[in-house]
Order: structure tokens, then sequence, then C-alpha cells
């Protein structure tokens, strides 16, 4: 079975975290995953940037960072359980862009979740290739959950 704990760590209450979880379950499912987990901890500006700072180098906020377990030098879990990590997501930074954007809140909470989903399995963007993969199978999963624009 698969899992997905939501940890808001903030002291709003966030309607939306209910969709969000929805929105990712409909993505393991997609990528045909099975006995697995991961997280999602809901932090403000400042407790992002200091994740940013400290393990990235990079001294400002960011809306998402990621902490996957599995990598090319992951260590085998004695577990049945495929854990993937930790996905941060910012709510100052993404209540500024869902008015940026001119789209939801919701809208920018699960597009936030499934792009740090897809790092946690190991898509990246740092080519216009990797990028045109990783996005498009972003876009689908959204899609497919009427998470619109």
């Amino acid at each position: 079975m698969n899992k997905i704990e939501i940890i808001n760590q903030t002291n709003e209450n966030i309607a939306e975290l209910k969709t969000v979880k929805k929105v990712l379950k409909s993505a393991m499912e997609k990528e045909k995953l099975k006995n697995t987990s991961f997280n999602i901890i809901i932090v403000n500006n400042d407790y992002i940037k200091e994740l940013n700072s400290t393990y990235r180098k990079i001294d400002k906020t960011t809306d998402v960072i990621t902490f996957a377990l599995e990598d090319e030098n992951s260590v085998t879990l004695p577990t049945k359980e495929r854990i993937l990590g930790d996905i941060y997501i910012s709510l100052d930074k993404a209540k500024l862009q869902s008015i940026e954007y001119e789209h939801s809140l919701l809208r920018e909470l699960s597009f936030l979740a499934v792009h740090g989903f897809y790092h946690l399995l190991g898509y990246d963007h740092m080519t216009k290739e990797d990028e045109k993969v990783m996005f498009k199978k972003q876009e689908e999963v959204l899609e497919e959950n009427g998470i619109k624009r």
C-alpha cells in the first residue's frame, strides 16, 4: 500500500492539502508504484530558506526542495516498503506564486507537490530534454485530476 504523509508545520489550516494528497496518489498509481511512501512537509519561507542555505548553499527562499533517499548510491533498507524521501514546500512562496501566475493555491500546491514527487523519482530539468519529459509527466497528472491553470 502506498502512503503519503503530509505534515503542516505552519499555523495555517490548508484545506487544499486533502486534494493535493489525492493528486499525488494518482501520480503514484500512474507510475505503478507499490508499497511506496514519502512525506510532504509544509513550511514557511524562513524554514525553507534555511534548508536551501544549509543543503544547497543558496541563501534565498525557494518554493520546493526535495531530499531523495534513493540515488545512484542508495542504501537498501531492510524493509519491503520503498521510501522515496521528503518534499518541503513553502506555503508563503506557494501563495505568492499563485497570485503571480493567476491561478489557485490548489493549483500551485499541487504543481509543487507533483514536481517534488518526480524529483524524488529521479527526474530532473537540468537539460531541455529532461525538462520536457519531467514537465510532460507533471502536466498529465495535473490535467487528469482536473487541476487547471
